[in-house]
């Protein structure tokens, strides 16, 4: 069985930030392996997909997968699309959809207005956080009726703060947004910060107008046997060519 964090403000039912365990695929892909970039096997993808779409009483071909690249581009979609669309933000009012992002320390956000029928998930690295691709899903979704009032967002297991060690040049970057942001890196020594992204994405959903936010406070670093980690993987020397470690996949559908 696949292991699930299910976020407390979103219906049970209707999505799941899915770790690493309940796959097909074998190695450093064991098992539940999203990332066709790497060299897992096609067949292992599919079945995997398809184990996401049970989920859902759907087989894997109405799992959205986006070409992701760290933008904060976010798209509308009324249909299922998989590695056609370049973005990492999508959103639909569409039944019939699951929602996927990909991630391996990045934050997954997941957006829901049930009220009015219009989800969205976004992939939040540092830099897509940073540039805005939540706050540009959030848009995307009152565009085609949402409330924001009615906005439900969580974010799901990813990089904490106690093993996102980064530098100045990093920090810099978010001083320069806001003085605010000052207050999301903790010094550990002259050029060396440990960064909450996690609160940083809060506390952006939060000027937005919108309240209704859970963390998952899941660090996927620290916990090997349930979830992937990038940088758990570079540190353990794993990755033998670019792009190819394991990531898991968060859906959410109306």
């Amino acid at each position: 069985m696949p292991h699930i964090y299910n976020a407390p403000n979103i219906p049970l039912a209707k999505h799941a930030f899915f770790g690493r365990k309940g796959g097909v695929s074998k190695g450093i892909y064991n098992s539940l392996n999203f990332n066709y970039r790497g060299n897992d096997k096609p067949e292992n993808l599919s079945r995997n997909l398809d184990i996401i779409g049970a989920y859902y009483g759907f087989d894997g071909s109405r799992v959205v997968r986006l070409l992701q690249a760290h933008t904060n581009k976010s798209v509308y979609i009324d249909k299922p699309s998989q590695y056609q669309i370049e973005a990492d933000g999508v959103v639909t009012d569409q039944t019939g959809i699951i929602l996927g992002i990909t991630t391996a320390d990045c934050i997954p956000v997941l957006l829901a207005d049930y009220k009015n029928g219009i989800i969205g998930a976004a992939h939040a690295g540092w830099r897509g956080a940073l540039s805005g691709v939540v706050e540009n899903t959030i848009k995307l979704m009152l565009e085609r009726g949402a409330e924001i009032t009615e906005i439900a967002v969580a974010t799901g297991p990813c990089l904490q703060k106690a093993n996102f060690e980064t530098k100045d040049d990093m920090r810099d970057m978010f001083i320069a947004q806001s003085n605010d942001n000052q207050q999301f890196f903790t010094q550990i020594e002259d050029g060396r910060y440990l960064c909450d992204l996690e609160e940083y994405v809060k506390h952006r959903v939060k000027l937005m107008g919108i309240n209704n936010i859970s963390s998952s406070g899941i660090d996927t670093y620290s916990n090997p046997d349930l979830y992937f980690s990038y940088r758990r993987s570079c540190h353990q020397n794993l990755i033998k060519q670019a792009g190819d470690f394991g990531i898991e996949l968060s859906t959410i559908c109306l």
